[in-house]
């Protein structure tokens, strides 16, 4: 019998099953409906980019919630740009995957070099996303963290650390996908974990739970943005 914790909530009929989603945007429109607890809150929604920023947007839509972006990039491999040994997020916070570190046998200077080259890409985002708009109160406020699915998430677990750093009261997570023993690993850290479509098994994409899913360009996450502005 498969148990999750207790500040985790799914979609059952969702349970193990792949493409369920249109698009980022359907995704965003299910999650919405899953917190709705949140309409018209103090809550603050925050998309990871770039995929996670049209999730974010539906939710803060169907919310009527604030959107802003939490920047926060994996330090790659050097032979690989699809995995991480690590993370480095919008404040600067950084973190590594030791164990991985050492088992591909990273030395020191590969590794220090793959902190500024992620830390330096992480600046150039915020200034691109953000301009010359302050970062949003965070403390004392409820952050409704969003991407477009888990996979290690390990990623996802700095920016969470980072948003606690900065006072938030309370982080949620909301994504759309993610596999289980990831989502049991990041429920120790948030106050809620909002994962619609939860899937178990050895081997996980988080692009087999949508039917279209494509590379959001930086363009769109700042037409995303720019809406919300005008407003």
């Amino acid at each position: 019998m498969k148990t999750t914790p207790e500040n985790v909530y799914e979609d059952r009929q969702l349970f193990d099953r792949s493409h369920v989603f249109q698009d980022r945007r359907h995704a965003g429109k299910y999650l919405a409906e899953m917190i709705v607890f949140y309409k018209d809150s103090d809550a603050l929604v925050m998309g990871i980019p770039a995929g996670g920023v049209p999730v974010a947007a539906r939710i803060a839509r169907g919310l009527d919630l604030p959107l802003d972006v939490a920047v926060v990039s994996k330090i790659t491999l050097p032979w690989t740009t699809e995995a991480g040994y690590g993370a480095v997020a919008f404040d600067g916070t950084v973190k590594l995957d030791q164990e991985l570190v050492e088992e591909v046998g990273l030395g020191r200077h590969t590794v220090e070099e793959g902190i500024r080259k992620t830390r330096e890409k992480v600046e150039n985002r915020n200034r691109l996303f953000r301009g010359d708009r302050p970062m949003p109160r965070l403390a004392d406020r409820t952050v409704i963290l969003v991407d477009d699915g888990l996979a290690s998430g390990f990623t996802m677990r700095v920016a969470v650390a980072a948003l606690q750093d900065a006072g938030a009261s309370e982080v949620v997570v909301a994504v759309p996908t993610g596999p289980a023993r990831s989502v049991e690993r990041l429920a120790d850290q948030v106050d809620r974990l909002y994962c619609a479509n939860i899937r178990t098994g050895v081997r996980f994409a988080v692009a087999e739970a949508y039917e279209n899913r494509y590379d959001v360009p930086e363009s769109e996450v700042m037409d995303i943005l720019k809406e919300f502005q005008g407003e």
